[in-house]
């Protein structure tokens, strides 16, 4: 039994195959079309794809061309050749502004470049693209079935950017302890990712961080400006207790206050002269 099932799938399996290279080289266009929505409706998408291929161009300006380059569009997808179908959802867009597929046709040309956003480490070029498509889509349809998966989507692409940014803070400051000049680009990264992502899922690490690259800063600094630094340092330090009173950072932030407190008593107080 087992073997002539076998027999029986690979008859089939063969069939299918002469079926479709014989429709693949016919000239006609409505078999084309029927038996690619054939395969579509049997999520044989690598098939549908290559037939919807050929086809699409002849039913351009015709009723079922709606149809046909939406189906063209979402077996790229389903295929994850995902520049394809972010390509091809945003043609369908333009060709077919009022179609009732526009709310869909919108979230699958901003998934496609969501499914292209790299690891937060690399060029973030189609996270933008991707977050631009998915800000259309909320601000336009805002009704849709796909808004709670646009918004989540959103939501982790830019977690994804902050991330990058607050990492990148991050190495400049690890790399302050051994190359000066660096600590002030760290501060200036920390400060610009407080500023710029009031709401991040790291903005306590960033507060915390802030004070860190301030510090070593401080502690690095000609007495001139040492005070000055030092002062800036508290500051920063006020603020992340302000935002997280029971910050997981307190105690390494206390012991760096506590350091620079000690430092300044060590050395004279310098007379009134402005940081370079």
């Amino acid at each position: 039994m087992r073997h002539l099932l076998l027999f029986m799938f690979a008859i089939i399996t063969l069939a299918s195959c002469s079926e479709y290279q014989k429709v693949l080289k016919n000239e006609d266009v409505k078999p084309k079309y029927d038996l690619a929505q054939k395969y579509y409706e049997e999520k044989d998408f690598k098939r549908a794809n290559r037939l919807f291929e050929q086809i699409a161009p002849k039913y351009a300006g015709k009723p079922q061309g709606e149809r046909v380059m939406y189906f063209l569009a979402d077996t790229y997808f389903q295929r994850k050749d995902y520049n394809m179908s972010g390509y091809q959802f945003e043609r369908f867009l333009k060709q077919y502004p009022k179609s009732d597929k526009v709310p869909e046709a919108a979230f699958m040309g901003a998934k496609s470049y969501y499914e292209l956003s790299p690891n937060y480490s690399l060029d973030q070029t189609d996270t933008d693209k991707a977050l631009v498509k998915l800000q259309n889509f909320i601000n336009t349809f805002g009704e849709s079935e796909y808004f709670e998966e646009a918004n989540k989507m959103a939501m982790e692409l830019t977690t994804k950017k902050e991330r990058k940014a607050f990492e990148i803070a991050k190495q400049y400051n690890k790399l302050g302890k051994f190359q000066y000049d660096l600590l002030k680009t760290a501060v200036a990264a920390f400060d610009n990712f407080i500023s710029d992502h009031p709401g991040s899922i790291y903005r306590e690490e960033a507060l915390y961080y802030r004070v860190e690259a301030n510090a070593n800063l401080a502690m690095n600094s000609y007495d001139f400006v040492k005070r000055q630094r030092v002062e800036t340092t508290k500051t920063a330090y006020a603020t992340l207790l302000k935002n997280f009173p029971e910050t997981e950072f307190a105690d390494k932030a206390n012991s760096l206050i506590e350091k620079l407190d000690k430092e300044l008593a060590s050395i004279q107080k310098p007379a009134d002269i402005s940081a370079k």
